[in-house]
């Protein structure tokens, strides 16, 4: 059938009411005239107010996830910041009790070994800041691991402090960790000194105390020593540096059958909630070090000698060798 014939008419369904244009033209006239009317009388204005009440719940609810996200993201960012004040103010704190300690040991000292030979004021020993990652599994022993190994300088024998004293030594380092067994293992020990009398002892750990101690054996029972002494290290070791301090005598039994009295003692170090520590660069360490730049001292004199020669053989001239010892003239 020719397309010419057929019928381009819209249905009579869909040919009702006004058309498009009719419709144009009568809501820009409306719109025209709101708006003139809201310009000019406030018409709008109500009922405004009066959708602005009906949508203002709508949108409470809508903002309610979005002001719960943008607040748990502030508090996750001030939880880190919080943490990493803690961290960096622990770090100090673990720094400057090294120092601490070592000058309340030397204005100890001072007084009385002033008068006896004259000392030269050694610096602090160099050490790292450290953070105790977890207790060892082993049960019959109380070591600690720590988060600084072989890669940051660590090195076995290592003493360990805290902000409140002597924590223990490194026994065992890896590639990035490092082992260090308590003051209050079994298997360490530690050469203390009263600092009250003076008198030098050897402390070792005492496990099965509560709580973890320290024991100090072979101390006559008639020897001065009272419950509440401090023991600091004496440095005869070469280990640790003198004068940190380690425990506090807490009891004392002495019994008559036996002439050595059994001293309890109780760590100033936080053994067992200790997070941030310092590891210290061991009392012989630095010696060590020192030694092979003084081998070379034979050397040293063959250059001398060979300036003597030169300068010889310059005041002999030219072609004069300089005369050797027992020639004639």
């Amino acid at each position: 059938m020719p397309l010419g014939t057929l019928d381009r008419s819209a249905p009579p369904l869909f040919n009702q009411g006004p058309s498009a244009l009719s419709k144009l033209i009568f809501f820009s006239a409306l719109a025209l005239f709101l708006m003139v009317a809201d310009a000019r009388f406030d018409v709008v204005n109500p009922l405004r107010t009066a959708v602005s009440a009906v949508l203002y719940p709508i949108q409470w609810i809508a903002m309610k996830p979005v002001q719960a996200i943008a607040g748990a993201s502030q508090y996750l960012e001030d939880l880190r910041t919080a943490q990493s004040n803690e961290a960096e103010a622990r770090r100090a704190l673990a720094l400057q009790a090294e120092r601490a300690s070592q000058a309340d040991t030397l204005a100890r000292e001072n007084a009385r070994l002033r008068a006896l030979l004259e000392l030269r004021q050694n610096s602090p020993a160099p050490g790292r800041a450290a953070e105790v990652l977890f207790d060892t599994a082993d049960p019959y022993t109380r070591k600690v691991v720590i988060d600084q190994g072989l890669t940051q300088g660590i090195a076995p024998g290592s003493p360990v402090i805290d902000e409140q004293g002597v924590l223990g030594q490194v026994t065992l380092v890896q590639p990035f960790s490092s082992e260090v067994t308590l003051v209050i293992d079994r298997d360490l020990s530690i050469p203390v000194q009263n600092t009250r009398t003076g008198v030098r002892s050897v402390a070792f750990g005492d496990a099965t105390t509560h709580g973890g101690g320290m024991e100090l054996r072979f101390i006559a029972a008639n020897s001065d020593i009272q419950e509440g002494d401090v023991l600091a290290t004496s440095g005869v070791d070469g280990v640790y540096p003198a004068g940190l301090p380690v425990a506090r005598v807490d009891r004392i039994d002495r019994r008559a059958d036996s002439a050595f009295a059994r001293i309890h003692c109780t760590p100033l170090a936080r053994v067992n909630a200790a997070r941030y520590v310092m590891v210290l660069a061991p009392v012989g360490t630095p010696a060590a070090a020192l030694a092979p730049a003084a081998a070379p001292a034979p050397s040293s004199k063959k250059a001398e000698a060979r300036k003597a020669d030169n300068s010889k053989d310059r005041k002999n001239g030219p072609g004069r060798p300089a005369r050797q010892e027992g020639a004639p003239r």
